[in-house]
């Protein structure tokens, strides 16, 4: 991993993020993923937790997680824990719905942003599309949550889980956005060397986007304490997973376009 490369793409992320154009590029994102989450939430939440509800009577968990919470001393948090799960088991599904939002409506900005002012002569292949990026999205979404799922139960273990989730996070967030950062400069042949070669960079920088988005996650689990503003901080959560994102994805755009130039150059050496 080159921690020079990252770290130099990290500052000039920093200086894309504050730029206007970048600022409002949240808009859009927000907006799409806002109204989408307002309808599945508006028509789906009740019959999640119903759903977690009847898991729970069916198989005698209220006694097993009553004995865990009184173990941490959290028993006073037992009527919350059906909601807790329910919003705990969306989570995954709307952090996705902000990566894709970013994938179709931020990243094509970004890209010709930072294309245009830092990296004018690199010549664009035109190697990726719409249907591309959501393919890749789709299967890379359905690979973590299987794995997601899988592991689930090893959260009740706080030192793997701390290890387990950041990197799963890290890796769903680069698969996603690295083929979107490189769709408009780098053909098929040029992204899948740049991932093979940069592959722990690019999990670093993913896993540091996941730890950013756990402040959000926090804001949305915490919704199930005070259910009657849930629309208002479930808003909230969203923009703020749309702006880690975007700058998650300037991050990445900058790291991309910086190694895909020096992987030409290299190759016209050779």
């Amino acid at each position: 991993m080159s921690i020079a490369k990252v770290s130099v793409s990290w500052g000039r992320a920093v200086a894309s993020q504050l730029h206007i154009r970048m600022l409002m590029l949240t808009f859009l994102p927000f907006i799409a993923a806002l109204l989408l989450w307002s309808v599945a939430m508006w028509f789906g939440m009740q019959a999640l937790i119903d759903f977690v509800q009847e898991w729970f009577n069916t198989h005698q968990s209220f006694q097993t997680a009553g004995d865990v919470l009184g173990m941490l001393g959290l028993l006073a948090f037992k009527a919350m824990v059906v909601p807790l799960v329910a919003m705990w088991l969306l989570l995954p599904v709307m952090v996705f719905t902000a990566l894709l939002c970013i994938g179709l409506f931020a990243m094509p900005a970004i890209s010709k942003h930072v294309g245009g002012k830092y990296y004018p002569e690199l010549e664009q292949k035109r190697g990726g599309s719409v249907f591309g990026s959501l393919w890749f999205s789709l299967s890379s979404f359905l690979i973590f949550a299987v794995i997601w799922l899988v592991t689930l139960p090893l959260t009740l273990f706080p030192v793997i889980s701390l290890v387990l989730q950041p990197l799963l996070w890290g890796w769903l967030t680069y698969r996603v956005i690295v083929y979107d950062a490189l769709a408009a400069h780098a053909d098929v042949d040029e992204r899948k060397a740049l991932i093979q070669q940069h592959r722990w960079s690019l999990l670093f920088i993913g896993t540091v986007a996941g730890l950013f988005g756990a402040a959000p996650g926090l804001l949305w689990l915490g919704g199930v304490i005070s259910v009657m503003f849930l629309p208002v901080i479930a808003g909230a959560a969203i923009w703020l997973y749309v702006l880690v994102f975007v700058f998650t994805g300037l991050w990445f755009q900058h790291f991309c376009l910086a190694a895909l130039e020096q992987q030409r150059l290299l190759a016209q050496t050779t």
